[in-house]
């Protein structure tokens, strides 16, 4: 499969790796071009390349930046990107700690809606509640004991579907989370976040999540 990545921080660079150890095309960029990214590409076997070329190719394309940042993207590319590419979207919005204050998910829009709307696309968010390292390293086979979940939410099914099976070949178990404006279930402050739980226990965390943001997460 081809594979687009917009974004080679922790999280891009963990998926970029592990993807291509699983023979995916992967095409990988960010904000500072190509060239900042040759070395890294040659390592795991990845293409750099801009980001409005990342975009345009791949079948899957996953946004994996700052949420700040998500307007600066060109975002005409996603626009005219046919529906059956499917966009994944990791985002968090951390407004003390990085992003500062973004008016309508503090007024209550789901993050992940609102990088959707940005961008005008379709997204499925996954991969936001797990850190790169374990991301990169603690996939296991399937059936394993204690194997982690994580949790896939969004309103196409295909699309849906074809995220999970990419989480299932990382080595994790794919959990069916709901729709994209339940996907506050795993937002920053939720039970699921950063927890690392089997699918049993990831289930029970998402039934006790409160939509609201604790003051912590809030601008």
């Amino acid at each position: 499969m081809k594979i687009g990545i917009v974004g080679a921080g922790n999280i891009g660079s963990a998926l970029a790796r592990r993807w291509t150890q699983l023979g995916h095309q992967v095409f990988i960029a960010n904000s500072r071009g190509p060239e900042s990214l040759r070395e890294l590409a040659a390592e795991i076997g990845a293409v750099p390349g801009t980001v409005e070329e990342v975009i345009r190719g791949g079948q899957v394309v996953v946004v994996t930046i700052p949420m700040k940042n998500i307007p600066q993207l060109p975002l005409s590319a996603f626009h005219q990107l046919p529906l059956t590419t499917v966009v994944i979207d990791t985002c968090n919005y951390y407004p003390r700690q990085r992003d500062g204050r973004i008016a309508a998910i503090e007024e209550g829009l789901v993050e992940s809606r609102w990088v959707e709307q940005q961008l005008g696309h379709p997204v499925i968010k996954v991969f936001n509640n797990i850190m790169a390292s374990h991301l990169l390293h603690n996939g296991r086979p399937a059936g394993t004991p204690g194997r982690i979940a994580l949790p896939v939410s969004g309103d196409h099914a295909v699309a849906k579907a074809t995220v999970m099976r990419l989480v299932e070949d990382l080595g994790f178990d794919p959990v069916d989370a709901g729709t994209l404006d339940q996907s506050w279930k795993q937002q920053p402050g939720s039970p699921a976040y950063v927890a690392d739980l089997d699918a049993t226990h990831l289930i029970q965390a998402l039934a006790q999540a409160r939509p609201e943001r604790t003051a912590e997460w809030r601008a």
